[in-house]
């Protein structure tokens, strides 16, 4: 009984894979929708290690290889494979629907059978090599994907205002996953949902112009900033040199060098005080913003180290109770103030006087200072317009006001101008709208609101107590070249080196503004090249 049930099974195994006429059957890839599929692979595979040997090979690396040899030729292999396997599933249905084909419910396992040995170790030599080459796709995908390239390169027009200052900043050697994403697989998970939206975005040209700042959904600093910086060391005061060069005929420099009270914030590693006082380790800041970039601010919220809670409210616009309590608060951290570490936008007049201390402006040629802001700050309608404009701006300036300067200074005219370009190429986006009034620097206080945020004198707790504006705090004055000298050698409270009168009152961007020079109330004629200080003594 047994051996006819043996022999019965090896008659069907037979017909099932042989013809009546005792030869094979052919094969389930034998339709033309695998033919198909199996070509696209084909294709594909050969395209992938062309491009590959491309990247081992090229000594310049092109943002868009990567994107094709690791995720665009993989995904075209997948659908090749898919389509082969629906060529696969068609073909065997449509043997079924035939009366006298039979087909086996399951592989035929027999490793006596010669022919189906060779095919399995085919299979499983096949099989091995499509794992291991997926193993290293995947994550040469991955590493491509976390790369400065794909990240500022891939998406040209949208992330090229952001590309090109994370290159001119201090931070141009950090990728930029590590502030945006850090560690860990939960963030990376998110950040390439995110990506989803944004490639659909690029896709439908449906992105914003600028691109918004701040990054609401950006990781908390202690989980970025803080891998690298350490927030707990006491800096104490560290001297800055400020030079600012004048819109005078001459360029006049003015130098002033400050103490900046940098502090620390921690008890364990210094004295809790300075700048760095607002840090969340003796201290707590919560604050309220009532607009996207976070640059209004009339609601604070202080815990110290103690545990007490002062509360302040904006004295001419104060938040009602339940204002307070409907609106969303975010607790103070490194990119609250350093809110713009890796893609800063200077002002024209900083990025000029920046050219004239790093000697690629000849502070020769009379008012280059002021034509150069000039010309800078004008509206644009694309970049080449500008590079145009700041070319004709320059030349002509030159060749109908100072003849003389213009046939003997050639060069350094033509210099002026390729690094005048060069700064707007650099800081200003016109076709994506984006400058440094789209993206205030909350560093300082001179071109944007930055510090007065907050410190503006006009913060009050119930209790009387104020968040104070005094100057001191977070700067000393120790040397400025316009100053009499006497004034150079004590250090003390800041003072303007005129006499404000009432625009005391008012902040410093009030009269200085990164685009353009102060305007006199009065005109000045020949008197408009001198100091501030030569009309009007320091108010001592």
């Amino acid at each position: 009984m047994k051996d006819k049930n043996v022999e019965k099974e090896t008659k069907y195994s037979a017909s099932i894979h042989e013809t009546a006429g005792g030869t094979p059957r052919p094969s389930l890839f034998r339709n033309y929708i695998s033919y198909f599929g199996l070509a696209i692979v084909g294709a594909s595979v050969t395209s992938f290690i062309l491009l590959l040997l491309i990247e081992f090979t090229s000594p310049s690396e092109n943002p868009y290889t990567g994107l094709i040899t690791f995720i665009a030729i993989p995904t075209i292999v997948m659908v090749g494979l898919f389509i082969t396997g629906v060529g696969l599933f068609w073909e065997r249905r449509r043997r079924l629907s035939m009366t006298e084909a039979q087909i086996a419910a399951f592989p035929v396992i027999d490793l006596n059978n010669p022919r189906r040995r060779r095919a399995l170790i085919v299979f499983m030599g096949v099989s091995f090599i499509f794992l291991f080459a997926s193993a290293f796709v995947s994550y040469r995908a991955f590493e491509y994907t976390e790369s400065v390239t794909f990240c500022g390169q891939t998406c040209h027009v949208p992330m090229k205002p952001e590309f090109t200052s994370y290159l001119a900043g201090a931070h141009a050697r950090v990728r930029c996953v590590d502030c945006h994403v850090g560690g860990g697989a939960g963030w990376y998970v998110r950040s390439k949902l995110s990506g989803a939206y944004q490639l659909y975005s690029v896709t439908f040209n449906q992105y914003s112009r600028p691109i918004g700042s701040p990054v609401h959904n950006l990781r908390p600093a202690p989980e970025t900033c803080e891998q690298c910086h350490w927030p707990e060391k006491f800096f104490g005061a560290q001297m800055k040199v400020f030079n600012r060069y004048g819109y005078d005929e001459h360029n006049t420099l003015r130098e002033r060098r400050m103490l900046i009270n940098v502090g620390g914030g921690s008890p364990k590693a210094g004295q809790v005080t300075g700048i760095h006082w607002h840090m969340n380790i003796a201290n707590e800041v919560t604050y309220i913003a009532t607009d996207e970039q976070r640059q209004v601010i009339p609601w604070v919220r202080i815990k110290d180290k103690d545990g007490n809670v002062t509360e302040y409210n904006y004295r001419f616009k104060p938040l009602a109770p339940d204002q307070i309590e409907g609106t969303s608060k975010r607790k103070m951290d490194c990119v609250d103030c350093h809110n713009r570490p890796a893609h800063i936008y200077q002002p024209p007049d900083v990025a000029v006087d920046e050219a004239f201390v790093a000697g690629k402006l000849d502070a020769s040629l009379p008012f280059l200072k002021r034509k150069a802001v000039e010309v800078l700050s004008g509206k644009y309608e694309n970049t080449q317009q500008a590079l145009d404009a700041i070319d004709k701006g320059l030349n002509e300036f030159y060749q109908t006001k100072y003849q003389d300067v213009y046939s003997q200074k050639q060069e350094a005219i033509k210099g002026a101008v390729s690094e005048i370009q060069r700064i707007y190429q650099t800081f200003f986006f016109p076709e994506m709208k984006t400058d440094w009034e789209t993206h205030p620097n909350n560093i300082g206080h001179l071109h944007s609101q930055g510090c007065f945020r907050c410190h503006d004198g006009q913060h009050f707790s119930p209790a009387g107590k104020v968040i104070s504006n005094d100057c001191n705090i977070c700067h000393t004055t120790i040397y400025d070249s316009a100053g009499p000298p006497e004034r150079n050698v004590v250090t003390g409270p800041f003072q303007h080196p005129v006499d404000l009168g009432s625009l005391a009152a008012h902040k410093c961007d009030y009269c200085h503004r990164a685009d353009k020079p102060f305007k006199h109330p009065i005109n000045l004629g020949d008197i408009s090249m001198f100091q501030c200080v030569a009309c009007h003594p320091r108010n001592q």
